[in-house]
């Protein structure tokens, strides 16, 4: 049975395993150069020079190998799904060849657990391969990545770490359960790239965000989380603010907004935010007052604030087993499924 297992198997292995060999030869090479290239930066900035310049310019210089690879570790949980999953029992049920199966001492629960364990477990060391190979090569930008790059934001986080596992388990047990319902390949390839899609886009949108309850502050407005002030003539200011958070780096900002001395939000169509109160002509806003830092000094004397929500960096790993957890109960409910299925409506 695990012989036949395999025979049906190999053409996508063999495929997977060339694109695995292909991934290897690029992150290897290239990922010593990269470890060299940022211990070797790292200790020259730590020594005087300008380590922002040198972490913007580390990901400038791989950025396309990052970029390739978090796309690889994305779309190989779906390409499981779609060329392992779902053709796995159809293509027996189109050609009625389980029927053969069956008429001899093969059990279908027997049959259906040699198909799901083997190729499952093959399907998921090659996703996991990819994605934790993906993680060292990756170590270092994504500790200088920046903002939208970081490892915590969702399409990164997503190719990091064991969450790649947990993708391609659900992946082919949700192609392996719609080919049994649908009964057709290519309508069950199409269902399964829609529902794993659909899947992938509520999990970062709208349940990993509250996966544990994210923590809410306020911070003072400076360098690190304002992009700019906007002086209008009636003597107001519009501020610019941004996703970062300062003293947490690599945040996963889920919120960020002004509030005024009241703690309600400032918001004004158009713009991030507008304070009032503060003088342009005279005080530490003036043009005449000297130092650039004198502005934002004196908002944040005023007592308006960044008032942000965001999962802190040190999360990173919790929340990775826990996402991967609710993938894994994902996958043993297709799996039931598929197991009562079989036993009590296919024929």
């Amino acid at each position: 049975m695990i012989w036949l297992t395999w025979r049906q198997l190999r053409g996508a292995a063999v495929m997977t395993a060339i694109l695995l060999g292909l991934l290897a030869a690029v992150l290897v090479p290239t990922g010593s150069q990269l470890a060299a290239d940022y211990t070797g930066g790292l200790a020259a900035c730590i020594r005087g020079d300008d380590c922002v310049g040198f972490y913007d310019q580390l990901f400038d210089d791989y950025e396309i190998p990052f970029l390739a690879s978090i796309l690889v570790v994305l779309i190989l949980p779906a390409m499981i799904g779609l060329f392992w999953g779902a053709p796995l029992i159809t293509r027996e049920l189109e050609a009625d060849t389980h029927l053969l199966v069956w008429n001899q001492s093969i059990t279908r629960t027997r049959w259906l657990a040699v198909k799901l364990g083997f190729t499952g477990l093959i399907a998921v060391a090659a996703a996991g391969t990819a994605g934790l190979a993906v993680t060292w090569w990756s170590g270092p930008l994504d500790q200088s990545a920046p903002e939208g790059f970081a490892l915590m934001d969702p399409l990164v986080f997503s190719a990091r770490g064991i969450a790649p596992l947990g993708y391609a388990a659900f992946a082919f047990a949700l192609g392996v359960t719609v080919g049994m319902l649908v009964r057709r390949t290519l309508p069950a390839m199409a269902l399964t790239l829609v529902a794993f899609a659909a899947v992938q886009l509520a999990m970062p949108l709208l349940v990993r965000p509250h996966l544990i309850p994210p923590v809410t502050s306020a911070f003072e407005l400076g360098r690190e989380n304002v992009d700019g002030f906007g002086i209008n003539r009636d003597g107001t200011f519009d501020v610019r603010i941004k996703a970062a958070i300062p003293g947490h780096t690599g945040a996963w900002v889920l919120s960020s907004e002004l509030v005024d001395p009241s703690g309600r939000t400032i918001a004004v169509s158009g713009q991030d935010g507008r304070i009032t109160g503060v003088s342009t002509t005279s005080g530490a806003c003036a043009p005449a007052a000297g130092s650039p830092d004198g502005c934002p000094a004196e908002v944040n004397r005023l007592g308006y604030r960044q008032k942000a929500t965001y999962q802190p960096l040190e999360r990173f790993w919790p929340l990775q087993w826990i996402e991967t957890g609710i993938y894994a109960l994902l996958t043993a409910g297709l799996t039931g499924l598929c197991f009562r299925w079989i036993r009590r409506r296919l024929s």
